[in-house]
């Protein structure tokens, strides 16, 4: 590309994906350019919780093997997968995990977190792996330009918490208030971060994850250009030799001698794609992923030049919930569900008032039940989460909090029968939300049947490991089931929501991009939810999506980098 800024390799994208790639990319002695079209750094990995999953990974003295994850994946995968590919991730995702490490990136095991099918043969506990704390204030000037975490993830929008804190104080466990007056504490005698940002220094899940590798980044040099877009890929004589960009409308080319790297995401925020591609398309508006962020367009871009796709009739399925902003109530916050739906005391229900599934199952298995309801009955999406006031007083529903944060009287008036709907009876209930109030009872009588027995003989909620794990231990005998029977009774709709996309650009084992023809297009590669999942349309474990991110980000730099050198070895050779 002549004329043009060059660089070994160029990134489309700042996430885990993007950022793993750089890193390994400038390890193996290449230059590296990051671009991002948002206005902030870390993508939708920075604002997610940070797990990563990889099996075999022998950071501890385990049992796991590479034969066991495979029979673990196969026994659970329902679609033709590129097995080549799977293979490939089983076997690169341990040396991901060692690489990053030896940056100094402080990862280890998470063993309080099961497989998603804890019942599957050779399914675990600790192939889910966590990065500890970053001191955010370690980035220098770009703390404040990485994406910031979701209400969600924060006390009162301002206390930053990681997994452990997350557990003790959303299931109120032993000492738990101890465990939110020591992180409130911490927020305010840092006075110093007090007085540039209300932002808590302390980065946990996602958020640690990111700060930790782009303070590798940073510290190498690697150049990170925000707000920059992706227009187009540039092709020379049938292989990728650089990338069209505009930024603040100036557009301009960089050149890439050995690679582009597509780390851009998933087109979740994209309306026309969504229709296009998914058999119950929902709306945009009901991703939990940052807002209009990922639209696609490294996607549409790899399609422009041939490239063909894998699994895009798929999201990563979470249950969500609106409500208005915090003192902007004509704006709507769309705010996850993913773990509110299987506490006790609760049931979730289509409009016909009837069951659909084990509510306590994971958030990815829970949309794919209202995915597949929906298509049988034309009575989901939304579906409700019904519950009582025992559930009101202890757990959150959504943006809901419990009442010893938000009683009813704090909830403001217009998000009464709008966003959240109470009545003394049931049968009041049911005709708020248009439910036949029969039906709705006789669900509530069976839940409470299973309360008292500790057995649901439909969907068997509870009886996994995974499901207890969110449950509340002091409900007997079975910690996600409790009786709904006191009132008032309430009710919020449940969106079917998502983390981003399950499909995109079709790849090979090598994270190479393939043609229509199964062929490599020379020069492009692609990794995270920008290319289609090696588990097709499985979710097999917490962190299932970054680890494919980081893993394939981190074998398409391994694989440009071999191919760089045979470049300049053949260089020399003809000089």
């Amino acid at each position: 590309m002549s004329g043009a800024e060059t660089f070994d390799v160029v990134v489309v994208g700042s996430g885990a994906a993007g950022a793993t790639a750089a890193l390994r990319a400038h390890e193996a002695g290449l230059s590296v350019l990051i671009v991002e079209k948002a206005h902030k750094y870390g993508g939708t990995s920075a604002a997610s919780g940070g797990v990563i999953w990889v099996p075999n990974h022998q950071f501890t003295s385990n049992d796991d093997s590479r034969e066991k994850a495979l029979a673990y994946l196969d026994a659970l995968i329902r679609k033709p997968v590129n097995r080549e590919r799977l293979e490939a991730y089983v076997d690169q995702a341990p040396e991901m995990l060692r690489f990053v490490k030896s940056l100094g990136v402080p990862v280890a095991p998470a063993p309080y977190y099961p497989d998603y099918f804890p019942d599957a043969p050779n399914a675990r506990v600790d192939r889910s792996i966590l990065c500890d704390t970053f001191d955010g204030r370690e980035l220098g000037d770009k703390f404040v330009l990485m994406r910031e975490q979701y209400a969600r993830f924060k006390i009162l929008n301002r206390y930053a918490m990681d997994v452990l804190q997350f557990f003790s104080i959303s299931t109120r466990a032993p000492g738990w208030i101890r465990t939110f007056l020591k992180m409130a504490w911490t927020y305010w005698s840092d006075v110093s971060t007090r007085m540039l940002t209300r932002r808590d220094r302390r980065f946990t899940q996602g958020a640690a994850l990111m700060g930790h590798l782009y303070k590798r980044v940073f510290d190498r040099g690697i150049e990170l250009r925000l707000e920059t877009k992706l227009d187009e890929l540039v092709v020379s004589d049938g292989k990728v030799t650089g990338v069209k960009l505009s930024h603040f409308g100036r557009r301009y080319e960089i050149g890439a001698r050995h690679g582009v790297v597509l780390a851009a995401g998933g087109f979740e925020w994209n309306q026309e794609l969504r229709d296009r591609f998914f058999p119950v398309p929902g709306l945009t508006r009901h991703s939990s992923t940052p807002e209009d962020a990922n639209r696609g367009e490294a996607l549409i871009a790899g399609m422009k030049i041939g490239a063909s796709t894998e699994h895009t009739e798929a999201g990563w399925w979470i249950p969500t919930m609106h409500i208005p902003m915090e003192s902007r109530s004509n704006f709507e916050d769309i705010v996850q569900a993913a773990f509110d739906i299987g506490r006790p005391h609760s049931v979730c229900v289509n409009r016909n008032g009837v069951r659909f599934v084990n509510e306590a199952c994971s958030y990815d298995e829970f949309g794919a039940a209202m995915v597949e309801d929906q298509l049988r009955t034309g009575a989901n999406t939304p579906c409700w989460l019904v519950f009582d006031a025992t559930f009101r007083q202890k757990f959150t529903a959504g943006g809901i909090m419990p009442t010893i944060l938000m009683p009813d009287r704090r909830i403001p008036p217009d998000w009464w029968d709008h966003y959240i709907f109470r009545a003394d009876t049931l049968d009041a209930l049911a005709a708020k939300i248009h439910l036949p109030a029969a039906t709705l009872k006789q669900t509530v009588d069976t839940m409470n049947q299973y309360a008292v027995s500790g057995v649901d003989t439909q969907f068997r909620r509870g009886a996994s490991p995974y499901d207890q794990m969110f449950g509340d231990a002091n409900v007997k005998p079975n910690p996600c089931l409790g009786p709904i029977d006191t009132a008032p009774f309430y009710a919020v709709p449940i969106n079917l929501g998502d983390l981003g996309t399950k499909g995109g650009l079709r790849c090979d084992a090598l994270a190479r991009v393939l043609d229509g023809n199964d062929q490599p297009i020379p020069n492009l590669y692609a990794a995270g939810n920008n290319a289609g999942s090696p588990f097709g349309n499985l979710y097999p474990g917490a962190g299932g999506t970054i680890g494919p991110a980081m893993t394939f980000g981190y074998v398409a730099a391994s694989h440009i980098a071999t191919q760089a050198q045979g470049d300049a070895a053949t260089q020399r050779a003809a000089a």
